[in-house]
């Protein structure tokens, strides 16, 4: 079984093209031209055993928000064309992953239902990307995934870390999430459905 997904989308603010393989090893080739997107992008790949390509050119001149956000949107509709009619997957998984003075804790839903609880970041400015831009992301990819998913961070370092230690984790997490389970026939829900 493949599971892989193009998405390519055009706007007057943003051009995107992004490939998404859930079965990869954690191949990247990311160029959205926001540097520090690029570099999260990268650790989501390498730690959730993905491969993705993007290609953005988007309007920096403004600033790095509709990149953001329309990067999350593509990965999104990928990873919810990828994992096709859902049967078989693990769909739930969480874990605390730190990354040196942070520590973040990931719960996701596989569920269809989209949802997103995020403690609040302090506002800082990372190159050109705004800490405030992660939850854009995150929101973009769970509304367009049909994710579930919890983020909290009891300890908070570096924001740097901070958002490091999440985009890792969200990989792992992700991975398991969609590893498949043998023993399961249908899709893992009492409805029949997700």
């Amino acid at each position: 079984m493949s599971r892989l997904a193009s998405i390519e989308r055009n706007t007057k603010e943003t051009q995107i093209t992004l490939s998404l393989s859930v079965d990869g090893t954690g191949q990247s080739d990311i160029q959205t031209g926001v540097g520090f997107l690029d570099h999260m992008l990268d650790l989501f790949t390498v730690h959730g055993l993905f491969d993705l390509t993007v290609k953005v050119n988007g309007d920096l001149h403004v600033d790095a928000h509709h990149t953001v956000e329309d990067v999350g949107i593509c990965l999104g509709k990928a990873l919810r064309d990828a994992l096709g009619d859902l049967k078989g997957i693990v769909r739930y998984a969480s874990g605390s992953f730190p990354m040196d003075d942070s520590l973040c804790n990931v719960a996701m839903d596989i569920s269809g239902r989209p949802f997103l609880s995020m403690d609040t970041l302090p506002d800082q400015q990372l190159g050109a990307f705004h800490s405030e831009l992660v939850e854009e992301f995150f929101r973009a990819v769970v509304h367009n995934a049909g994710l579930n998913l919890f983020v909290h961070w009891p300890y908070k370092g570096n924001m740097h870390h901070v958002i490091e230690a999440l985009f890792k984790g969200f990989g792992v997490a992700l991975d398991r999430a969609t590893q498949i389970d043998e023993r399961r026939t249908g899709v893992p829900s009492t409805k029949g459905v997700l």
